[in-house]
């Protein structure tokens, strides 16, 4: 039956209920458990999730048309001109996106030469693999920040210890290694990157520190 030419119904809608319910899961154990959103990641969350279905449908629906690689190529172009006016997303975030539209592109244009146990093996590598990544690699790069400090007496070489300490009670961060970017005499301040391992502050915390890279200020005390 057709209604203007146009199918009410056919079989490509089981289909598609099969490979979006394999999209879905499998995006969500990446997003998580291999990602462990927590109250200051949940914008990117809710990100990932839409970016996903929608790059899926967008996939589903194009395998559809007859349509040339040139003019497909054109349309996933415009996620490369798309920018977000908002603060700019860091590299791991970066990553997990292309993780998720990764997703939504392997399972929408899975054809009948994948079967469903190949389209099984390769969600569940791609699940695994980013969580171990996520469980073991990613807990030795550490953190950064770029700050303006006061005390230009601690940044001589035979007192990086005094530095060091004296960093870690005011910031609260386990930090364990400092460079040394900019001088100014003049004012009496330095412009320093310290780097520090990244840690889960409690809810409670009075003094949290921002987690984006930006430059911060410590002031005297």
């Amino acid at each position: 039956m057709e209604f203007l030419e146009v199918p009410l119904f056919d079989d490509d809608l089981f289909k598609l209920n099969i490979r979006l319910a394999f999209d879905l899961l499998f995006t969500i154990l990446v997003v998580w458990v291999a990602y462990k959103p927590d109250q200051k990641r949940m914008n990117y969350v809710f990100m990932f999730i839409l970016m996903n279905i929608m790059v899926f449908f967008i996939c589903f629906t194009l395998k559809k048309l007859d349509l040339g690689l040139g003019m497909a190529l054109g349309l996933f172009a415009i996620f490369a001109i798309i920018r977000y006016r908002t603060n700019s997303i860091k590299v791991k975030e970066m990553t997990y996106l292309f993780i998720v539209i990764g997703l939504a592109v392997i399972n929408a244009l899975s054809n009948k030469q994948t079967s469903y146990a190949e389209l099984l093996y390769v969600n569940s590598a791609i699940f695994v693999i980013t969580l171990l990544m996520e469980r073991s690699w990613s807990r030795r790069i550490a953190d950064f920040r770029s700050i303006i400090y006061d005390k230009l007496d601690l940044l001589r070489p035979e007192r990086r210890g005094d530095l060091i300490s004296d960093l870690r009670l005011r910031t609260g961060l386990d930090i364990n290694q400092v460079d040394i970017k900019r001088i100014d005499l003049k004012k009496q301040l330095a412009q320093i990157v310290i780097y520090y391992k990244t840690q889960t502050l409690h809810p409670n915390d009075p003094n949290p520190m921002p987690p984006d890279h930006g430059d911060s200020t410590i002031n005297k005390v």
